[in-house]
C-alpha cells in the first residue's frame, strides 16, 4: 500500500497563452503536460517554460488547481 501523504505528487501543467472557450468546457486547443514535483521542496505553484504545439512557440505553463 502507498502512503496518502507522499512527498512526490503528479501535477498537470497548462499553457497560459492558449484561448479557452467560454462554454466552460476545455477546448481541444489547450495543451497540457504532466510532471511530478516534490511537495516539501516546492510548496508554491510550478511554472515552467515549455513548447506549445498549438501556439508554435515556447510559452509559460502553470500548474492547475486541484
Amino acid at each position: 500500500m502507498t502512503k496518502s501523504k507522499d512527498a512526490r505528487v503528479t501535477t498537470a501543467l497548462e499553457c497560459t497563452y492558449c484561448i479557452r472557450k467560454e462554454t466552460g468546457q476545455d477546448s481541444s486547443g489547450i495543451y497540457r503536460y504532466t510532471t511530478r514535483k516534490n511537495r516539501k521542496n516546492t510548496s508554491i505553484r510550478l511554472e515552467l517554460r515549455k513548447y506549445c504545439p498549438n501556439c508554435c512557440k515556447h510559452t509559460i505553463y502553470r500548474e492547475l488547481k486541484k
